[in-house]
């Protein structure tokens, strides 16, 4: 079917409707197709070689179904053809039938082949460079299509793009959805240098070695596939912000272009000027440029991670190994250890999941929070990945696909993704990841295991809501409890820092930390303090310390009243009875703030001084 990108694609869902096509030969018309026989039929097609659009069986196409070459003058279309692809006269030009196809109104418009064939209203066709199809392009408002995939390289512009999604449309970038050819080569070259010692001293003989690759091929496309896979969830999920993504994906940009690596002109991403005009007129970033802004931020991580001593930690051995098939991972161990090139692959690796979990802005923001270099950032991400086994929880919500709707599925995702950011931050925050990450994990996961029994039914509870809409559109009950309790356990770090300041257990640990929680209504405070929508970076800094300074007054707290009143069955009612007065005094106002339902940013920074008073002993 004109080459394997388009056949491929085509060959890819026994549920594929294809109502029209072109390639450089001849237009395809199926007005009503067969969803079964016209697969059949493409399979027979794609198997033929040297085929052509003129080899499709036609007895099969339905009512009025037509196939045409482009060589022809003039085409006398049937009734059915023309409607099928929204064209309003009966005869016309291979040029206007494949420019109504363009405009169809259809769920998805496939490129699968050379051209550039959308572009943004204020783009010239000069400006396209691709003369051979100024006569059928389109502008993206006119696509018909809900969808836009990319299967070849610049179907659309990149203002095309931008101009189609504001507009209500679907697409990524080319670079996104064609990213899986470069990561096949990337991978092909990385198993062959691996396997290339064996080669060497005789372990693996050149025909056996290219048996074993052949006998590789699917799992290696597997492996590819999981990373376009998780490309365009970042993207979505990021997305799902809306406008409050402007902070992250805002600074992220001013970041890179100061370090002179990001041209936004040349990437066209807007200024400063165009972004507050676009917010403001509720037209956040789109698709396309998201993922512009993903790539950036991959490419800049890889670069800082390689830079630091993380790619050679222990710890990721198996991150390693796990980047080959499975069929070489035991025979090579040792070549795939000594891989020349395995510093830059674990932190290709390390960097893909850091910013495919966490969104483009993800370690910018940790840094700029905690102070935290980008390779620690990652570090303390895929602490509480593994030290709280998400990616069982990951693997459970991927298994929806299909079953439930997107949305729900990318809300179960978002949750997730908000346990990565906080345990991410109170991991950096309290310095419980400074260790070896072997001896991390497991001390994290032995605590999570803790302190499992040890979060009430109320706490979790507070979750309610959410999982009450969450299991209504279709989740497990299961699914949504166990999303409920790790969103209670991403306390843990913090429940650790406490318990080893002090040499207390975690039981009186937590005790006491929910204690000071529940009395002065720090968790009020900070869901409030995480609602305040800000205008701009500084706010946005103001907000996060504040938030900061509030969870590290109650962590404060909870370590004065356990180190000064450690004996006493209740320690936190016996610190706050030492000074009653001044404690009562503030703890009033604190409430008070806390129970105001219009929080501001001035109010949540006068609650977190004032809790900072009230942990240091300070008097008003």
């Amino acid at each position: 079917m004109s080459g394997d990108v388009f056949g491929n694609g085509m060959l890819l869902s026994t549920q594929t409707r294809l109502i029209a096509a072109f390639d450089h030969r001849d237009i395809f018309i199926d007005p009503d197709p067969d969803i079964e026989r016209s697969f059949a039929e493409r399979q027979r097609m794609f198997a033929l070689p040297r085929s052509s659009w003129q080899d499709y069986d036609k007895t099969l196409l339905s009512d009025g179904g037509m196939i045409i070459s482009r060589s022809e003058k003039s085409v006398k279309l049937s009734a059915q053809a023309a409607g099928a692809i929204g064209l309003d006269k009966s005869t016309a030009t291979p040029f206007e039938i494949m420019t109504a196809i363009l405009k169809s109104k259809v769920d998805l418009l496939w490129f699968g082949g050379i051209g550039t064939y959308v572009k943004a209203a204020a783009e010239a066709d000069s400006d396209v460079g691709d003369r051979a199809n100024d006569a059928i392009r389109i502008t993206a408002t006119e696509v018909g299509a809900r969808v836009i995939g990319e299967g070849a390289n610049l179907g659309v512009t990149q203002k095309g793009r931008i101009a189609y999604a504001l507009s209500g449309g679907r697409c990524n970038s080319d670079a996104i959805d064609n990213s899986a050819g470069v990561n096949s080569s990337d991978v092909e070259v990385n198993i062959k240098i691996a396997l290339n010692p064996a080669m060497q001293d005789g372990r693996l003989p050149r025909d056996k070695r290219n048996k074993l690759l052949a006998s590789m091929t699917s799992e290696v496309g597997n492996l590819v596939l999981r990373n376009n896979y998780l490309q365009p969830l970042a993207i979505s999920l990021t997305e799902r912000k809306g406008l409050a993504n402007r902070e992250e994906l805002s600074h992220l940009m001013s970041v890179l272009e100061s370090q002179g690596l990001l041209n936004r002109k040349v990437e066209t991403l807007p200024d400063d000027t165009e972004l507050a005009d676009r917010y403001l007129n509720n037209r956040p970033l789109t698709r396309p440029e998201i993922g512009v802004l993903l790539s950036y931020a991959k490419i800049v991580l890889f670069d800082q991670i390689l830079d630091s001593t993380l790619p050679d930690d222990p710890y990721f051995a198996t991150t390693l190994a796990g980047y080959f098939p499975q069929k070489m991972q035991k025979p090579y161990a040792e070549d795939i250890a000594g891989h020349r090139l395995h510093r830059e692959i674990v932190s290709t690796i390390l960097a893909n999941e850091a910013v495919n979990r966490g969104g483009p802005g993800f370690v910018q923001m940790m840094s700029d929070m905690t102070g935290a270099t980008p390779a620690n950032v990652v570090k303390a991400a895929f602490l509480i990945r593994d030290g709280f086994d998400l990616p069982k929880i990951w693997k459970e919500i991927d298994a929806l696909d299909g079953t439930i709707s997107g949305r729900t599925q990318n809300d179960l995702y978002a949750q997730i993704s908000r346990i990565v950011t906080i345990g991410t931050y109170l991991t950096l925050q309290t310095q419980i990841g400074t260790s070896d990450l072997t001896e991390a994990v497991s001390r994290l996961r032995n605590a999570v295991k803790v302190l499992r029994s040890m979060i009430s039914d109320e706490i979790i509870a507070e979750t309610a809501p959410l999982a009450a809409t969450l299991e209504g559109e279709g989740a497990s009950a299961d699914l949504v409890l166990e999303i409920r309790r790790l969103s209670a356990l991403v306390i843990v770090p913090e429940i650790m820092r406490i318990a080893d300041a002090t040499g207390e257990s975690m039981a009186r640990a937590i005790e006491s930390y929910f204690t000071v929680t529940e009395t002065f209504r720090v968790n009020r405070l900070i869901v409030a303090g995480e609602r305040i929508s800000t205008s701009d970076h500084y706010e946005s800094l103001a907000l996060s310390r504040s938030l900061q300074q509030l969870a590290s007054a109650r962590r404060d707290m909870v370590i004065a009243a356990l180190t000064e009143h450690g004996k006493e069955k209740r320690p936190v009612d016996a610190w706050i009875a030492g000074d009653r007065l001044r404690i009562n005094r503030i703890g009033a106002e604190l409430i008070a703030l806390g129970d105001a339902g219009d929080l501001t940013l001035a109010k949540i920074t006068v609650a977190a001084s004032l809790l900072n008073d009230l942990a240091h002993g300070r008097v008003l």
